[in-house]
């Protein structure tokens, strides 16, 4: 119950009302299923046997009103279901969303985007499902068998204690059935994410995979995943089908207990506990009843399983909690001068670690460069800056404050992030520069395309502004898509400038013009420069070398030179000079 409870948090307080009526249409609708069996009775015993055509017309009539009544009640009821799950899986779906944009990094990192996408559609269907059908067949099924075993009793209490008598059976084999479904099922979800997460990774990774010529490979891996997955299935369905003839060996017990039973009591005469013909009507109208529930519960069974590990499925989401939230103590800030102080910091992602004993600091204003090999953790320190993930030892701050006290929006607010492996939304190149900023004018936009070198292909594009990027820019060069990364990161008038290997992809005059800019923004920032590109750092006011975890050199472009370490031998390489002679190879 505490899975209903949760779920029906989602819905509306006016939609709750809804499915209120629509149970209690299905409490009244199912009794209703007694008033014309008892009225065939009545047709049988006063009509027929009695041979008197008086009650006829009424009794007619009365079993027409009650058909009508009930057909249109039910309508009625799932109508207001439908509205109710609707209602409730519009809420859940926004407030998981949302409990998805708030998580932090390693939220992304543990969790696969299949099995989210997953949790988002298949498992939250289930739930509609449950809301939509599975409560109210529930409560017809307890209802109409509830009802139906008591006015039977009143009917002939040994005719109805016969037939009730199968049902402990059919409960103990359900029991069985559910226990040993149970697992099955997580199973099956588990197979149907590693399929959906198979999918999704080779529709954004096609161009690898054509690159490559993979594409058989690809379509023989999901083939495995999807085989898994109806092989999960058959399973459920194989186990279903072991239990499901001993269920319906029991429930088509019933009938025959109906006919011979009861026709061996409507041959006794009333005195020793015989029935009349319209009794006997009364049970064989009514044996579905009792035995159609019992039949369904298999389903039933089924059904709740699938929605009890989909609604497991999204309550892990809805209990996850980041571990990157706003501290008690944190202090709102307007805005970010831009001096950065790392302090001791020590960052591991798991037990090895990435950043050991890191320290400098850089002025407001400054344009600080970073260097080093792969894995040195280059991009790990704009992570740490922005608060993607908490540093182990040592403190980060900010304008002097720690930002564990900085509010996490105002911080990621003002610091803007141009990367080399661009995401560009499917909007309009405008949308796209306008991205965290939807306040900007066309003249602002065109302003930072101007100032990222970008308004030398957008007015070329077939829209120009308006023209509609394709999924993750597909039409795009690399070079063009690191431009307009970079637009949209300087229209948010950062504080603090990222640029994560931001022009890798663009040529050596297209890099000079975009620095020129950049030296001559309208606003003051602090830019930190991650690069391999002598060209991209000499200029910094001061140059960070990061190795093994720790600051290797530090200081300007020609004091690295002096030093004639990493960056020298980085700067002999590129510009085609021996290190050992200082002559050109």
């Amino acid at each position: 119950m505490s899975k209903v409870k949760w779920l029906l948090s989602f819905m509306d307080r006016k939609y709750r009302y809804c499915l209120l009526t629509a149970m209690i249409i299905s409490v009244v609708t199912s009794m209703m299923l007694l008033v014309n069996p008892t009225l065939t009775a009545r047709l049988m015993d006063d009509v027929i046997i009695a041979k008197n055509p008086d009650p006829l017309m009424g009794i007619l009539i009365t079993m027409l009103i009650v058909r009508i009544v009930r057909e249109s009640a039910r309508y009625l009821m799932i109508v207001l279901l439908e509205k109710s799950g609707q209602n409730t899986m519009k809420n859940m779906r926004v407030a998981m969303f949302r409990r998805m944009q708030f998580q932090d990094t390693r939220f992304f990192d543990k969790h696969r985007t299949g099995d989210l996408m997953t949790r988002m559609s298949s498992d939250m269907d289930w739930c509609r499902h449950f809301l939509s059908y599975i409560d109210y067949v529930l409560v017809d099924s307890a209802t109409t068998f509830l009802s139906t075993s008591i006015y039977l009793f009143f009917v002939s209490w040994q005719l109805a204690l016969a037939l009730v008598a199968v049902t402990p059976l059919l409960l103990l084999i359900s029991f069985f059935f559910s226990r040993h479904a149970r697992p099955l099922f997580r199973d099956m979800r588990d197979k149907l994410s590693d399929m959906n997460t198979d999918a999704q990774e080779n529709i954004a990774g096609n161009r690898v995979v054509k690159a490559f010529a993979r594409e058989d490979y690809e379509a023989e891996k999901f083939d495995r995943k999807s085989r898994a997955y109806r092989d999960a299935n058959l399973k459920i369905n194989k186990l279903w089908l072991t239990f499901f003839p001993m269920i319906e060996i029991l429930t088509n017990a019933m009938t025959l207990i109906t006919i011979f039973m009861g026709g061996w009591m409507l041959m006794q005469t009333p005195a020793l506990g015989g029935l009349t013909p319209g009794k006997l009507t009364i049970f064989s109208s009514l044996t579905w009843a009792l035995s159609v529930p019992m039949r369904s519960l298999g389903n039933l069974l089924n059904d709740w399983q699938r929605f009890s590990t989909s609604c497991n499925k999204i309550m892990e989401l809805d209990s996850a909690k980041p571990d990157i939230q706003d501290s008690p103590s944190a202090v709102e800030h307007d805005g970010i001068k831009g001096e950065i102080t790392f302090d001791h910091v020590t960052f591991a992602y798991d037990r090895d670690p990435v950043l050991s004993d890191v320290s400098f600091h850089v002025n407001p204003g400054e344009t600080l460069a970073i260097m080093g090999p792969t894995g040195s953790g280059k991009t790990t320190v704009t992570q740490l800056l922005t608060r993607c993930y908490d540093v182990q030892k040592g403190e980060i701050l900010v304008d002097g404050c720690n930002i564990r006290r900085w509010r996490v929006q105002d911080l990621r607010g003002h610091i803007g992030i141009a990367t080399q492996d661009v995401f560009l939304f499917s909007d309009t190149v405008e949308g796209n520069i306008a991205f965290g900023n939807q306040d900007l004018t066309m003249d602002e936009v065109k302003q930072y395309a101007h100032a990222a070198d970008a308004d030398s292909f957008i007015p070329e594009l077939p829209d120009g502004y308006d023209t509609i990027v394709g999924e993750r820019g597909v039409g795009l060069s690399g070079g063009q898509k690191q431009r307009i990364a970079l637009a949209r990161a300087l229209a948010v008038k950062p504080g603090i400038l990222i640029m994560d290997d931001t022009t890798s992809a663009v040529d050596m005059e297209t890099e000079k013009e975009i620095q020129h800019q950049l030296r001559n923004l309208p606003y003051a920032c602090t830019k930190i420069i991650i690069a391999q590109r002598i060209s991209s750092v000499k200029d910094a006011d001061q140059i960070l070398i990061l190795k093994d975890g720790g600051i290797a050199e530090h200081g300007t472009h020609e004091e690295l030179l002096k030093k004639r370490g990493y960056y020298y031998e980085t700067w002999c390489l590129q510009n085609g000079i021996d290190p050992e002679h200082g002559e050109v190879a």
